[in-house]
């Protein structure tokens, strides 16, 4: 659904503190793909001054993150703050702040490394040690 005002308020404000508004509001519901090779501090805020991250950027929309399992552990046990209290703090020597962080996330990964595991069409060729590893990065509390 389109944002309401309260919410084109919210989110232009948010974009705008990361400096990416350019001077105009935000009026489509955000959707952020960042790369799984994307940092830490980039997914979730930080800086000397603390900005928003990828996860404030998608406040009030949708984290898309592709390829899940390729992304650092840390970064993906970063998400379980924001999902279940849709804010996510950040904590720096200079201070703290706390942003806001309510979004839809959606995960896309493959079955296993190469891919094919399960598949009719071509055989996975993953050793079992290879797939227990991969699927090991994603903890319970985040499915």
């Amino acid at each position: 659904p389109p944002l309401l005002i309260e919410e084109i308020i919210e989110v232009t404000g948010i974009h705008s503190a990361a400096g990416l508004t350019g001077g105009e509001p935000i009026l489509e519901v955000p959707f952020r793909a960042p790369h799984h090779t994307a940092s830490y501090v980039s997914l979730v805020g930080g800086g000397a001054w603390p900005k928003p991250g990828e996860i404030t950027m998608a406040h009030r929309g949708i984290l898309f993150l592709d390829e899940f399992p390729e992304f650092d552990k840390k970064v993906i046990e970063a998400l379980r703050q924001p999902l279940e209290d849709r804010v996510i703090s950040v904590v720096r020597a200079r201070g703290s702040m706390i942003f806001p962080a309510n979004f839809i996330l959606i995960a896309a990964l493959n079955p296993c490394p190469c891919g094919w595991r399960g598949s009719r069409v071509r055989e996975c060729v993953c050793p079992p040690a290879q797939i227990q590893k991969y699927s090991r990065k994603i903890s319970g509390p985040i499915i």
